[in-house]
This record gives structure tokens, C-alpha cells and sequence, in this order.
């Protein structure tokens, strides 16, 4: 498997990085199955399952948004040892997105930057792309986000047509405020602006109740994290995803995703388990430069559950979860556990000696 995505990767990256992506994703499209024997598909025992919420994952990494974006792959995706897969940005109206090139690789770093600006087909081809997927009997997520057309104080118009359109679908749903790359877009996280668009959704989740997460960035300042945790109380959210991609003005416009974002990211997701330390009900699911056990012990270390990556699939292809893999397995055969579950009810007598 290593050796087979080594040289896929070699010849992916000789292309420009957003061509390699729809080619890629065009591939998985057409040959869910293929794909998934080539590059492993090693059957998951169900002592790796998490419980999340209201979801069942079943192993503690799962894949972020971003990478399928329309929902063409899910059959894929769902094959391999994610525990969850989420879709999106998916915006009410189709849209293009900023001008190319808008993807760029930092190889040395393993970091991307992306300037996309949520490109998508649109609320109504994907809702149907999710209808018709096969999902394994996986958690599938989407990521709701608002088009770059909308005037900021219609934004919670979009969220109501987005959560009406994915609700029904969907094992959970994210609001997305955290995106660099529509303009005003994270000014959204205000407590005043995110309370407006979750009150717009009220009668709407009552009626058609789903899991709903709020993704956010990891350039907020540690004095707005409290009230955002408070909102997600007060709203009955199922949780909060951190983080989204960062912004780093010396390398250009756009979001870094990767071991470039990884210890801002790690900062802000321990600031954000801290605050909910008090409120089980509320989940946090870390993402931001995840790329190896560590990552996850240091998650479950500091409180958290699961993780979700993206640019480490990149980078590692499906080997980055067989190595996740071997780490549980080695820390359950040290320790005598027989599950996930209770590594992290565990934690603080569980001794790691993994070696990644």
C-alpha cells in the first residue's frame, strides 16, 4: 500500500495541486472499490469505536471537510478506516470560488494553503450526490457555509436553507464561520452574530432535529472562546469542531492547513476542552495538523475523543490511518485494554510507549 500511494503521490504532485485534486477525487469517484483494496482496506474491529454525541464512530479519526467537498467520494472514504467522513463547504447556491491558482503545497512543511473560497455545486446537486451515496454504514457530516454573495446579516438566511436542505441526511451538521477565505466570514463568531443565526434555526431543529457542531478558527483570541462555549450551551449544540485553517500573512492570503498549523491549532483545542471541562454533553472534535498517534494521545491526554485530518492524507495517503492503527494497538496490548473507550476513560493510568 505504501509503496503503491508513494508512487500515486509522486506522479499527483508533478501536477498543479488543484488539478491533482479533482483528478484524484474524479478517481475515487469511479472506482470506490479499486481504490479502497489498493490502498487497504483492512476490516475495523468495533473495540475501536468511539461514542460521540448522539454518533457512533468507528475509529477516533475521521476526515475533515474540504477534501470532498461535493460529495462525489463518500462510497471511498467510507471504506477506509475513517470513523467518520465529513463533507462540504456546501453553500445554498453554486459557486466558483476565488480565481486560480488557489492551492499551494509547502512539501517540506507538509502544509497546504488554499485561497479556495468555498467552491461547490451547490446545496441541490450535493443534497442529491449525498442521497445516492453508498456510506458504509459510516457517519457522514456535512459543513454548511454561506455564499460569499450573501450580506452579513442575511447569513442566517443560508444556515436556514442549508440545514433544511441536510438535515434529514446527514448524522450531524457544522456551521462553518471559520473560513479565511469569504470576506466577513469569521467576524460571524461574534457572540451577538452567532446567537442571531442560531436563533434563526430554533423551530427548525425542533422540527427536524440533527447533531449540529460549530466549527471555528484558530485565530481567535482566548477572551472569545468562553463565550462561544457559552452559546453552544445555551443553543444545545452538540459541539464544537477546533479548528479551521490559520492565517499566516508571510506566506499569502488564504488558510494553512498542516504541521504548520498544528501547535496554534493544539492551543486553541485545549483552551476550548478546558472550557467544556464542566459540560460532558458538549463534544470537541480536534482537527488542525493532525498527522500521527501523538496527536490523538496528546487529544485524549488534554480531554478530547476524536480527530479529524485532511492535509496528512495528502501528504501520508491511507497509510496515515493504519499508523494511527498500530499506535492504539501497540497501547493496548502494553497496557491490557481492550478498547478505545477505555484507553479514554483510562487516560491518566494508561501508560504510552508507542513510537511513532
Amino acid at each position: 500500500m505504501f509503496s503503491f500511494y508513494n508512487g500515486f503521490k509522486k506522479f499527483a504532485f508533478a501536477l498543479d495541486p488543484e488539478t491533482a485534486h479533482h483528478q484524484s477525487i474524479n478517481l475515487l469517484k469511479r472506482f470506490p472499490l479499486v481504490f479502497s483494496e489498493i490502498f487497504g482496506n483492512e476490516e475495523i474491529d468495533n473495540k475501536y469505536e468511539v461514542q460521540v454525541g448522539h454518533c457512533k464512530w468507528g475509529f477516533p479519526v475521521g476526515l475533515a471537510a474540504g477534501l470532498d467537498k461535493n460529495a462525489e467520494a463518500i462510497d471511498y472514504f467510507t471504506r477506509i478506516n475513517f470513523g467518520a467522513v465529513e463533507v462540504g463547504t456546501v453553500t445554498p447556491l453554486p459557486q466558483e470560488g476565488n480565481p486560480r491558482p488557489r492551492l499551494f503545497r509547502y512539501v517540506k512543511e507538509e502544509s497546504l494553503r488554499n485561497m479556495m473560497g468555498f467552491n461547490n455545486a451547490g446545496s441541490e446537486i450535493i443534497q442529491k450526490n449525498v442521497i445516492d451515496s453508498n456510506r458504509n454504514n459510516k457517519t457522514l457530516g456535512i459543513n454548511l457555509g454561506k455564499n460569499k454573495t450573501t450580506p452579513q446579516e442575511q447569513a442566517k438566511d443560508d444556515y436556514f436553507k442549508l440545514y433544511s436542505a441536510f438535515s434529514d441526511y446527514a448524522d450531524y451538521l457544522v456551521i462553518n464561520l471559520s473560513s479565511p477565505n469569504t470576506p466577513g466570514l469569521r467576524d460571524l463568531q461574534q457572540k451577538d452574530t452567532l446567537l442571531e443565526i442560531l436563533n434563526e434555526l430554533d423551530d427548525l431543529r425542533l422540527k427536524s432535529p440533527c447533531p449540529l457542531y460549530l466549527k471555528i478558527a484558530p485565530d481567535l483570541s482566548f477572551e472569545d472562546i468562553p463565550g462561544i462555549v457559552d452559546v453552544v450551551k445555551e443553543k444545545q449544540l452538540e459541539g464544537i469542531i477546533a479548528t479551521n485553517t490559520t492565517i499566516m500573512p508571510d506566506k499569502g492570503p488564504g488558510g494553512i492547513s498542516g504541521k504548520l498549523l498544528q501547535e496554534k491549532s493544539r492551543i486553541v483545542r485545549s483552551k476550548v476542552l478546558e472550557c467544556v471541562k464542566e459540560s460532558p454533553e458538549i463534544q470537541v472534535i480536534g482537527v488542525g495538523g493532525v498527522s500521527s498517534f501523538d496527536d490523538l494521545w496528546s487529544f485524549w491526554k488534554a480531554g478530547g475523543k476524536v480527530m479529524q485530518l485532511y492535509t496528512s492524507f495528502i501528504y501520508q495517503g491511507p497509510g496515515v490511518l493504519d499508523s494511527i492503527k498500530h499506535g492504539i494497538d501497540h497501547i493496548m496490548r502494553t497496557n491490557q485494554v481492550d478498547s478505545v473507550s477505555e484507553i479514554i476513560s483510562s487516560i491518566d493510568k494508561i501508560e504510552n510507549t508507542f513510537s511513532s
